[in-house]
């Protein structure tokens, strides 16, 4: 006869234990040209974004300002003419500095990497660990926890080179074609913005119903302009509010002085 299961012993034998596998996708490493281009590409919209908010606001301002002032004269083609000088040298102004700007940043960059490289030439591999581990002292990481840090970055001159340029000099390596996409954003963003207080003008024989229709559309787009460009960077209703007023304030001067200086000088018959 069978004896029957003592209490010590188990009814059923236990199954091994299963080592539980590591969920693979906290140990895969993320693709590191994917992370480098999306960063490119958000830098590079924000620079678009900065160039337009600028070409616009200025477009906007100042053509208005100047239309709204040769208005006083009471002759439509005077304003249409001399709008669309200021507005065409305007555009070419703003896009040749914008693209200038962006040479200059992009020359300096490259003279100042040209000068980093010259310089890790002659320095030690002791000094180059030191230039690091300083740099990361002002963010609190200790010595200990930067170690293999700095190791690996000091295992390539160049490693070493871009690390002291992002995080040292505060420099971003510019892209190539930023000159040039800056230089036609930035000019074609004042023309349009410069065009919309013009249209009235066109379409409109009597002056200075012309003017009033050009202030209403100018004061809604200023409202709605510097709302959106203050929402966008802040991301709060009340700054978006602030922004809309200080961008109207500052087109309602502009036009009310040029207004006023225009008919003043027209007066005195200068």
């Amino acid at each position: 006869m069978s004896q029957p299961p003592s209490e010590s012993s188990p009814l059923l034998s236990p199954e091994p234990a299963t080592e539980q596998p590591w969920d693979t996708k906290y140990l895969t490493q993320p693709d590191s040209s994917s992370i480098t281009s999306s960063v490119s590409s958000s830098m590079d919209l924000t620079d678009v974004l900065r160039d337009v908010i600028i070409g616009f606001s200025d477009g906007l301002t100042v053509p208005f300002a100047l239309t709204a002032g040769l208005s006083s004269l009471g002759s439509t083609k005077l304003v249409i003419m001399g709008g669309m000088a200021e507005l065409f040298s305007g555009m070419i102004s703003m896009g040749l500095g914008a693209y200038l700007a962006a040479v200059t940043e992009r020359d300096h960059y490259n003279s100042e990497e040209k000068r980093q490289l010259s310089q890790a030439g002659c320095s030690l591999p002791q000094e180059q660990r030191d230039d690091i581990f300083c740099i990361l002292e002002k963010y609190n990481v200790s010595r200990q926890a930067a170690a293999p840090l700095v190791e690996e970055l000091c295992k390539n001159r160049e490693q070493w080179i871009r690390f002291r340029m992002d995080f040292s000099l505060r420099l971003e390596k510019p892209n190539i074609h930023r000159a040039w996409i800056s230089g036609v954003t930035m000019g074609l963003s004042y023309f349009v913005g410069g065009l919309i207080p013009m249209i009235p003008y066109f379409v409109m024989d009597k002056v200075a119903d012309a003017l009033f229709i050009s202030i209403a559309v100018t004061v809604v787009i200023l409202l709605g302009f510097g709302y959106v460009k203050n929402y966008v960077a802040i991301r709060n209703h009340r700054a978006g509010l602030w922004g809309a007023i200080q961008t109207l304030i500052i087109g309602v001067l502009a036009a009310g002085t040029s207004y006023i200086l225009v008919k003043a000088l027209d007066r005195t018959d200068v």
